[in-house]
């Protein structure tokens, strides 16, 4: 049998399925029974997704179930063709593909290629993937070709650019490979002597975890690494600190995506000790700590947890200055699913347009905005002009 095509016979087929009326499913969710009567009937082609959320709940399915495919802020664009060059080169452990074929096999500079990963690290920070894309590959084979000549002093633009490639294919959904450059990472890490490197790529592997959807493995293990390394408040270096307090936010947010609350808010004030130690947030071995970084995991953690007013308090503590222009406009994202919530419909209205304007990439079908875009549409009474245009850019129906 096929599987329905609409959220609407997803949802009779599954709640049929459970032998279950809709007043059963309303009294069981605590959604209005008008409104699955509507979706039934294909009246309504979508609703909040706090309601999908909870009539998913009920029916003991998870809400990809009802949407027909992972939700839309965790679906990823497609994987082009010159990313599978990256994939071959991290997957291959003998070659060294990218490298010139009529290299001579000469270590490349040590300088030019810390340089070099330098380099590739704006790129990733400003958004350019598809230069950081095209410089991988041979990033890689250099990185190799130095740590083979060069030894232990080579380790760590070998980790750094294995990192990348991490990171790379996390943007592109593909969390199975992310976890096998994070190891990569990791193991040439070891063979150098920056603990903290290791420690940072450790907090890596754990938010690769949770992309997987392993949440109690991404938990534990960001624990673990900082039970390890656990630093003395009063006298660590900040640079410490922040590598530490990186895997705290790990541990949160794998915690709230499991929806256990107390664990999450647990973790939040540990990391918030340790963040008034800075004046402002920094960014250490690739890892960005501090006051406001703190403020901005709890509000999407808040957020994600169905709990508005508390992500909505933490969100005041995080200024647009204190991030940089793309994450603070993910914030914002954050910020307008809290703000929708409480049904404040055109303060999340305006809040997205302000996200748009800092983070327009996100604002696709596959982008973190259109989840929001689509509960607001929902709920509003009158669709503004710019509002429509944000439902077309993120083809949610009006």
């Amino acid at each position: 049998m096929s599987e329905p095509d609409n959220i609407g016979d997803r949802l009779r087929s599954l709640r049929e399925g459970r032998s279950l009326t809709r007043q059963e499913l309303a009294d069981d969710s605590g959604v209005d029974v008008d409104l699955i009567e509507k979706l039934e009937h294909g009246r309504r082609q979508t609703a909040r997704y706090t309601s999908l959320t909870r009539l998913a709940d009920a029916l003991n399915v998870g809400i990809s179930r009802l949407l027909g495919g992972r939700r839309p802020e965790e679906r990823a664009p497609a994987m082009p063709d010159d990313v599978r060059q990256v994939r071959d080169v991290v997957a291959s452990a003998d070659s060294m593909p990218g490298m010139d074929a009529d290299d001579a096999g000469e270590a490349p500079d040590l300088a030019e290629l810390n340089a070099a990963v330098d380099a590739a690290w704006r790129d990733y920070r400003a958004g350019n993937l598809r230069r950081l894309v095209g410089v991988l590959p041979g990033l890689i084979g250099e990185a190799r070709l130095a740590s083979s000549e060069l030894g232990p002093g080579a380790a760590g633009p070998l980790a750094e650019a294995h990192e990348l490639a991490a990171r790379l294919f996390v943007h592109y959904g593909r969390c199975d490979l992310a976890e096998i450059a994070t190891e990569r990472a990791i193991r040439a890490a070891e063979g150098g002597s920056d603990e903290l490197e290791w420690e940072t790529l450790h907090g890596t592997y754990s938010w690769t975890l949770l992309c997987e959807g392993r949440h109690r493995a991404s938990e534990e293990h960001a624990l673990s690494i900082a039970a390890s390394t656990e630093p003395a408040m009063d006298e660590t270096a900040l640079r410490d600190l922040t590598v530490w307090g990186g895997l705290m936010l790990a541990a949160m947010a794998a915690a709230s995506a499991a929806e256990r609350t107390a664990s999450m808010t647990e973790y939040l004030g540990i990391a918030g000790s340790a963040a008034h130690r800075f004046a402002r947030d920094r960014l250490d071995h690739h890892v960005g700590f501090g006051p406001a970084r703190v403020a901005t995991q709890a509000t999407r953690d808040y957020a994600m947890l169905h709990e508005p007013g508390l992500a909505l308090r933490a969100a005041e503590d995080v200024h647009a200055d204190e991030l940089p222009r793309r994450s603070y406009g993910r914030h914002l994202i954050d910020v307008a699913r809290a703000q929708a919530e409480i049904r404040d419909l055109r303060a999340a209205e305006e809040t997205l347009r302000a996200a748009e304007s800092l983070c327009a990439e996100s604002f696709s079908p596959a982008g973190p905005a259109c989840a929001v875009v689509g509960d607001v549409v929902v709920d509003v009474g009158h669709l503004t002009p710019e509002l429509r245009r944000m439902a077309r850019s993120v083809a949610v129906q009006v």
